[in-house]
């Protein structure tokens, strides 16, 4: 009689723990998918937020520029997302239009 009790929750968390581990699965075949695309001229965000454009790649590391002539070497698990070339652009525009000291749009 315990059994019967105990079935429907045994397959609910089963099936729980199915579905979490398939997309975790996912997330991490995405990542990889990202870390062997990754080309020279991409640019990156990294895990800590940090904005760079890859300038070298190895099989484990990348050389990123953060700021003109200033190149870093970072780990490519380090690397979160590639950045839109679209999205570049406006977050570019956007940075013109901004007051530094308060972050609201100037008119």
């Amino acid at each position: 009689m315990d059994l019967v009790i105990f079935l429907p929750l045994l397959i609910i968390m089963g099936a729980f723990m199915f579905f979490a581990s398939r997309r975790q699965k996912k997330a991490m075949q995405a990542t990889i998918d990202l870390h062997n695309s990754l080309q020279i001229g991409d640019q990156i965000h990294t895990t800590s937020g940090l904005k760079g454009t890859i300038t070298g790649i190895s099989d484990d590391y990348v050389d990123l520029e953060i700021a003109p002539g200033v190149i870093t070497t970072w780990m490519k698990l380090a690397v979160r997302d590639r950045i839109d070339s679209g999205l570049a652009q406006d977050d570019d525009e956007l940075s013109e239009h901004t007051n530094d000291t308060d972050g609201y749009k100037n008119d």
